[in-house]
């Protein structure tokens, strides 16, 4: 894995998949909100012109994405909201079943989310983003974090969900790329995919000079010409690298 397609909340579908697959390696569809909640929370923001998922059954809707895919080469993702790790077990045996990765969310600051305990707010409470993680099981988990939020210590994230079971990190930066060798060193056996501003050869190589194992891109996958630049891009970092994928 090289390159993956990063999750925008209402754009993110088996669509916006497709599209992207000729140029990733997996695509995270979502972000989807899961429980009464972050459903709830998601409605609020709705209501101020955010674009959400609100599927009346969110396992239905991920169920039926990943068909969607089935015959692409794309593997596929989810990205969730949940408020208690109850809401994610569901979710999690539709996404091994299709050898989706399913990616806690742990990521989003908008004060709705993060008041309804989700996002960023997981962050600052590891014990229960690794309870969400532990339930993950038997998918392939990886969990989005963000840099350079306060009273959150990415290292102590990085070790409860590396115990908890998780598979990847994926790492919005924040313009600060040392955060992903700190995510690193911390939980060496976890995947590390370096997230935020990944456009081209240099910003691609900030990040795998760090010991990323992939980049993220986000809002350029909706622009095929751009996607096509960055893939050829990040192939030719990976040579310079000298590490086979």
């Amino acid at each position: 894995m090289k390159l993956v397609a990063a999750s925008l909340s209402g754009v993110a579908d088996a669509t916006w998949a497709r599209a992207a697959a000729p140029h990733v390696d997996c695509a995270l569809l979502g972000g989807l909100a899961l429980d009464g909640p972050t459903r709830e929370a998601a409605r609020t923001m709705v209501g101020r012109d955010r674009e959400e998922f609100l599927p009346p059954d969110p396992v239905a809707w991920a169920e039926a994405q990943f068909t969607a895919l089935a015959d692409t080469p794309v593997r596929p993702g989810l990205n969730v909201r949940a408020a208690a790790p109850n809401s994610v077990r569901p979710i999690a045996e539709v996404c091994a079943a299709h050898n989706a990765v399913l990616e806690i969310n742990a990521h989003c600051r908008q004060a709705e989310m993060c008041a309804a305990g989700a996002g960023e707010a997981l962050l600052r409470d590891p014990e229960a983003l690794a309870a969400q993680v532990a339930a993950s099981a038997p998918a392939t988990t990886s969990v989005k974090v963000r840099a350079e939020v306060a009273g959150a210590d990415l290292q102590a994230v990085a070790n409860a969900v590396s115990d908890a079971g998780a598979d990847w990190v994926h790492v919005d930066a924040m313009d600060t790329p040392g955060s992903v060798t700190l995510v690193s060193e911390a939980a060496p056996n976890l995947t590390v995919v370096g997230n935020n501003g990944v456009r081209d050869g240099p910003t691609a190589r900030r990040y795998l000079d760090r010991g990323v194992e992939a980049v993220s891109v986000g809002r350029p996958t909706t622009d095929p010409g751009l996607l096509t630049r960055v893939r050829s891009e990040v192939e030719a970092a990976w040579r310079r690298r000298d590490v086979t994928p």
